[in-house]
C-alpha cells in the first residue's frame, strides 16, 4: 500500500517545536510521505500542493487557525500539541508515534465538526467583510467599556435585545471554549447545533439557548462602543460599529480532525477541563 501523502504545518514561533523538528520529519516519513512543509500562517497553500492528511505541530490556537486554513481543501488534520491544554490537538509526539499505524493507515478515525460562518452588512445591507470559525463568534463591547445594546433575530424573526458586554455565538466543539466560561452548555462536539450566550447581560432573565444549524441569526449592533469588535475564534478580530448586522451561520463544509483512538472527547473533558472536579475535602485527600 501507498504511502499517504501529507502536509507539515508548522508552528516556528514555538521553540519547543523546532527543537523536536527533524525527529519529527524522519519520524512520520517512515509512515508517510512528506509533500510539502508550511508555516501555520493564514496564507492559502499552493494550489498545486495535493495532499491526504496534515499533521499541525503547535497548539489549540494552531490547530483553530490551519482548519479555517484548509477547509475548503476538506483535508484532514492531525494536531500535534505543543502548547498548554492539547483540547483539540488530541496528540503529543508520543502518541502519535504510537498510533502511527492507524493515523498514517488506510482508515484514520476522522471526526468533523460544523464550523460557523459569519458575515458583516453595513446599514445600506452591503457586505464588507466575511469569515469563518471552528469555535466560536464573539461580539465584544471593548473600549470604553460601555454597555453595548444588540438586536438579535433568529431566522427572520425578531427575537430579543441584548444589552450587556456582548454575545458569545458557538459551535459544538467551540462550546468547553468561552461558551463554557460565561455559563454556556457544553455540547457533544458531534452534534450539529448552534449556541448563543450572552455576556454581561443586564437582565436576569436572559439565559443561553442552542438552535437547529440550519438556523440564521442576524445581530443588529443598535449601540457599539470605538472598541466594538467581532472577535472569530479568539485570533480575527474585525471592527464593527452601530447600524451594521452580523449575520451568523452553518458553513457547507466541516472541519475535519484526526481523532486519538486512546481517548474520548469525555475523558479529555474530565482530565484536561477537570469536568465538574469536586472541592478539595481534608478527609478524602483529595
Amino acid at each position: 500500500m501507498a504511502k499517504p501523502r501529507i502536509l507539515l504545518l508548522v508552528d516556528g514561533t514555538r521553540q519547543e517545536v523546532l527543537d523536536v523538528l527533524d525527529e519529527v520529519r524522519s519520524g512520520l516519513s517512515e509512515h508517510a510521505q512528506i509533500v510539502g512543509e508550511f508555516q501555520t500562517s493564514r496564507e492559502p497553500l499552493p494550489d498545486d500542493v495535493q495532499a491526504d492528511l496534515a499533521v499541525v505541530l503547535g497548539g489549540d490556537g494552531t490547530l483553530l487557525s490551519q482548519a479555517r486554513r484548509v477547509v475548503d481543501r476538506q483535508l484532514p488534520l492531525v494536531g500535534v500539541n505543543f502548547g498548554r491544554l492539547g483540547f483539540l490537538a488530541e496528540f503529543d509526539w508520543q502518541s502519535l508515534q504510537q498510533h502511527a499505524e492507524v493515523v498514517f493507515g488506510p482508515d484514520p478515525p476522522i471526526t468533523e465538526h460544523m464550523i460557523l460562518s459569519a458575515t458583516v452588512h453595513d446599514a445600506d445591507g452591503k457586505e464588507i467583510h466575511s469569515g469563518l470559525a471552528i469555535n466560536d463568534c464573539v461580539i465584544t463591547a471593548g473600549r470604553p467599556f460601555r454597555m453595548i445594546e444588540l438586536g438579535l433575530s433568529i431566522d427572520n424573526s425578531d427575537g430579543p435585545v441584548l444589552r450587556g458586554d456582548g454575545v458569545i455565538v458557538s459551535s459544538p466543539v467551540g462550546s468547553t471554549a468561552y461558551n463554557v466560561s460565561a455559563g454556556g452548555p457544553i455540547l457533544d462536539p458531534k452534534l450539529n447545533a448552534i449556541i448563543v450566550t450572552p455576556l454581561g447581560a443586564h437582565s436576569l432573565a436572559f439565559r443561553p439557548f442552542v438552535v437547529c444549524p440550519d438556523t440564521e441569526i442576524n445581530i443588529e449592533l443598535r449601540r457599539a462602543n470605538a472598541g466594538t469588535s467581532l472577535v472569530l475564534d479568539g485570533q480575527v478580530p474585525i471592527s464593527i460599529e452601530a447600524g451594521q448586522r452580523i449575520t451568523i451561520q452553518q458553513y457547507p463544509c466541516k472541519a475535519r480532525f484526526v481523532a486519538n483512538p486512546s481517548t474520548t472527547f469525555w475523558e479529555i473533558l474530565l482530565e484536561k477541563m477537570r469536568w465538574a472536579a469536586p472541592p478539595t475535602y481534608r478527609d478524602r485527600g483529595v
